[in-house]
């Protein structure tokens, strides 16, 4: 088997094994149904394109998230100068697949959503890290700052959800 074929399989087998890292970003970072698609595809070819300078030292999931999340913010300024940023309460129930679910629970998940974007994509990132489970360290590592950074902006994100939803 030559060496292109190799990599190629080992980048392969990766993606299909963290897919859900790339969906999740992408869910969280996109709106609609076809922009998740495109931002996903945008992450997958970036994810390819870096593949050879990965260093299988490193942790896969890690690599990925950094690449993944970067690609995601990049994305999401390009779309902000591209168009405004209105949000439709019918697009943001189906990204979060709550159509289905009675009104309540879906004006809940609207708000919850509202102060989630009230955020700086940075935060954001942050923030979708914790809710994955990720420790300071992992997350400190994909965003290239400290654990205490980490550790002080989650409080302030915490607060800063704590009072959106409040004032809402």
């Amino acid at each position: 088997m030559t060496a292109a074929i190799a990599l190629t399989l080992d980048f392969q087998a990766s993606l299909a094994a963290h897919r859900g890292i790339v969906l999740k970003i992408a869910a969280t970072y996109a709106r609609s149904p076809e922009d998740r698609a495109d931002l996903a595809q945008d992450i997958a070819m970036q994810l390819w394109q870096a593949w050879p300078g990965y260093d299988a030292a490193r942790n896969v999931a890690t690599w990925m998230y950094r690449v993944a999340l970067n690609v995601a913010i990049s994305w999401q300024r390009r779309e902000r100068h591209r168009r405004h940023d209105a949000l439709d309460d019918d697009a943001q129930a189906h990204l979060a697949g709550a159509l289905d679910v009675d009104v309540e629970a879906r004006e809940q998940l609207a708000l919850v959503q509202r102060a989630m974007a009230s955020l700086t994509d940075v935060d954001r990132a942050l923030l979708l890290l914790h809710l994955e489970g990720c420790s300071h360290r992992e997350s400190a590592e994909i965003l290239g700052t400290t654990e205490g950074n980490v550790a002080t902006r989650l409080n302030r994100i915490k607060s800063h959800l704590r009072r959106e939803v409040a004032d809402a």
